[in-house]
């Protein structure tokens, strides 16, 4: 299974995982696994499950056209599981098959026939609800494999602009705590700063009513989690004691002159074993006086002078 369809395995509940260690990714038990190779229609049903299709895929798959998929699309009848940017930035959206096909079933009256005025309406008023619908998806996949009210919480503050969830959560901690539990979204990081943006965009609810559905929601799972668990906050600082010395004859003696440690070198079995010892600089003779150096230089002087 490609990282995309595990996920989405997960999330639909086809496949049960455990908490990973210390708050890493969930793991998945051995008899699961078991579970799912006893039987051979098991694995072929859950690549069945989590089997997505794009816009002409989904069209052939209910016998439309292309561009009557987009419009059911745009319109919110049809919702999108993941998307993905492709090389010219552009949004590529797909649709779980399964749900594709429950929406043939159940609506047969828009797969033929003339647009239906409504829909027309939102098509010339130039709407597109992929983004908006995809969210509301997304977040009902993430209740769905959770009860922990900080994680619910959690995957309802990531569709939230940081300004507006700053105002609906003041505590830097418990957003912190949020930040750190909020689902993945099924599509990879983009490495580009203009395209990080544009999946930021597609993110964040930006509608009025969209964004109070969010901030209602999170402020119920919030109560509900400071009543369970508090958040975690960070202990005093405790300063660092420094050992005093053992007697005050230990103290150095302010007018000795600070013994200054010789180079590594130098010192007496620095060297590996088997090879000589290098000195940290060419040795030297004794220092002549600075006074004699310059009664020198000056006698050198006189016997050069003419008579």
């Amino acid at each position: 299974m490609r990282p995309g369809e595990f996920d989405l395995a997960v999330q639909l509940g086809c496949l049960r995982t455990l908490p990973g260690p210390a708050g890493g990714p969930p793991t998945v038990a051995r008899e699961e696994i078991a579970r799912l190779l006893s039987a051979e229609d098991r694995m072929a049903a859950l690549r069945r499950r989590v089997s997505t299709v794009g816009t002409r895929t989904g069209a052939e798959l209910i016998s439309i056209s292309p561009q009557r998929f987009t419009r059911l699309a745009r319109t919110g009848r049809l919702v999108p599981v993941r998307f993905y940017l492709n090389r010219y930035r552009k949004v590529v959206w797909r649709y779980l098959a399964d749900d594709v096909e429950e929406f043939a079933r159940s609506h047969p009256e828009l797969l033929t026939g003339r647009t239906d005025p409504e829909l027309r309406a939102l098509l010339d008023a130039g709407a597109d609800r992929r983004p908006r619908t995809w969210r509301g998806k997304r977040l009902g996949l993430a209740l769905r494999i959770t009860t922990d009210p900080w994680e619910r919480a959690a995957a309802a503050a990531v569709h939230l602009d940081p300004s507006a969830l700053a105002e609906l959560v003041p505590d830097a901690v418990e957003r912190s705590r949020l930040d750190g539990l909020r689902p993945r979204l099924g599509c990879p990081r983009p490495a580009s700063a203009p395209a990080r943006e544009l999946v930021e965009r597609l993110t964040r609810a930006d509608a009025p009513d969209e964004i109070e559905w969010y901030g209602t929601l999170l402020a119920q799972q919030l109560d509900e989690a400071r009543r369970e668990r508090p958040a975690p906050r960070p202990g005093p600082r405790t300063p660092t004691a420094w050992p005093p010395p053992a007697s005050l004859t230990d103290l150095p003696d302010a007018g000795a002159r600070p013994v200054i440690p010789a180079p590594l070198g130098a010192m007496a079995g620095s060297a590996p074993p088997g090879r000589p010892s290098v000195p940290a600089r060419p040795p030297q003779g004794p220092r002549r006086p600075r006074g004699r150096r310059l009664l020198d230089r000056l006698r050198r002087g006189s016997r050069k002078a003419p008579a």
